[in-house]
């Protein structure tokens, strides 16, 4: 069950940029949808963290704000960084990775499934149907070195891959009950693939030895191996082959760009980031300082995100109610775009927040939604 007072406290991380402006009518649904279906509502907490917050502060992530987000039942986050604004050493400021790292959030579901009516980059006819999931290992990999360069000099740069046996057990155990939990919704057989670079490295030898080993608790779900320089030419050549991919946190990274450009666009793509006991959804894209404030902004991938999360939700509280409004904004976002006239500035159109907001909204409402 949800709680007695059947209330979710969310931890809102507007961030910077266009994070700003896509979070308010994802919050604006999430209204809709408790007011439609009823037997739940969302207390949102309002968490200032990002590059705007370490300018005025020297803090990109305050140490209150971590400690608010940790007793919310959730976080949802809008985009943080700006290219202007760094830390001393050059990097960007990105309290987003900061957060996967203090929640132990090891998994990042990254969704790829292509829209009706949505223009896409491949002309296979099998493009317009694509639909599968990249599940990144969060938390270590080569990441484990932000911040730590060793420095030689002027004259090298040193960074260290660390993959150890407790963040892959967990992670491909995540990711074989994603993928069963997958299968038995789709009614589809269930692939896993592991992508590595095991005939080079050891440490991905090691990696793949691991997802070998849990895969003997999964036996009805089939498994694959694939080296990621040949993932990333299949997803140009037959993404629709793919079911759920596992890598690690580099290669995840990578590999779910080129994910959302089969999909048109960072703006279309959704992410969720999930531990144990905490999670984070938001969408795929940055902060966008070109268009900031132009209307221009695509909030799809922050109402997937948001769709994510409750649907998300309605599994860690056994909530019917929450597991229904996941999907109707899933639906409801997918139903906009069916009739192939909204066309946001990733494609070269001209539709922008208020337009695709507002007919995301309406269709909640129930105003001219046909799912």
């Amino acid at each position: 069950m949800v709680s007695s007072s059947n209330s979710i406290h969310v931890a809102v991380l507007p961030g910077d940029g266009i994070g700003r402006e896509v979070i308010e009518p994802c919050l604006a649904a999430f209204d809709v949808l408790a007011g439609r279906i009823g037997g739940f509502s969302l207390h949102y907490e309002m968490l200032e963290a990002g590059a705007t917050v370490y300018a005025e502060t020297g803090a990109a992530l305050p140490d209150d704000v971590v400690k608010r987000a940790e007793v919310a039942d959730v976080m949802v986050l809008g985009a943080m960084g700006l290219p202007h604004i760094r830390y001393p050493d050059g990097r960007e400021i990105a309290p987003q990775i900061d957060l996967r790292e203090i929640f132990e959030l090891f998994a990042g579901v990254r969704p790829v499934k292509t829209f009706p009516g949505f223009p896409v980059p491949l002309s296979d006819p099998k493009a317009r149907s694509v639909d599968f999931v990249l599940i990144r290992e969060s938390t270590e990999g080569l990441f484990a070195s932000r911040g730590k360069t060793d420095m030689t000099g002027d004259d090298e740069a040193r960074e260290t891959m660390v993959i150890t046996r407790k963040a892959s057990e967990r992670l491909f155990d995540f990711a074989f009950a994603y993928t069963r939990s997958r299968c038995e919704r789709l009614g589809t057989p269930g692939k896993l693939t592991c992508v590595d670079k095991a005939n080079v490295f050891g440490s991905f030898a090691f990696f793949r030895k691991i997802f070998d080993e849990r895969a003997e608790g999964f036996p009805g779900i089939a498994t694959d191996h694939r080296y990621v320089d040949a993932t990333a030419l299949a997803m140009l050549r037959n993404p629709w082959d793919f079911d759920v991919l596992v890598t690690e946190n580099m290669f995840g990274d990578i590999l779910s760009d080129a994910g959302a450009a089969l999909m048109g666009g960072m703006g279309m793509a959704p992410s969720a980031d999930i531990g144990m006991k905490h999670a984070l959804f938001q969408p795929c894209h940055g902060t966008a300082p070109d268009i900031i404030g132009t209307g221009r902004a695509n909030p799809t991938a922050m109402f997937l995100s948001g769709a994510m999360m409750l649907d998300w939700l309605g599994e860690r509280y056994n909530s019917d109610k929450l597991a229904e409004a996941g999907r109707l904004l899933d639906a409801a976002v997918r139903d906009a775009f069916a009739p192939g006239d909204l066309k946001p500035c990733e494609v070269g159109g001209d539709a922008g927040l208020t337009e695709i907001a507002g007919r995301v909204l309406d269709n909640l409402k129930g105003l001219g939604f046909r799912r």
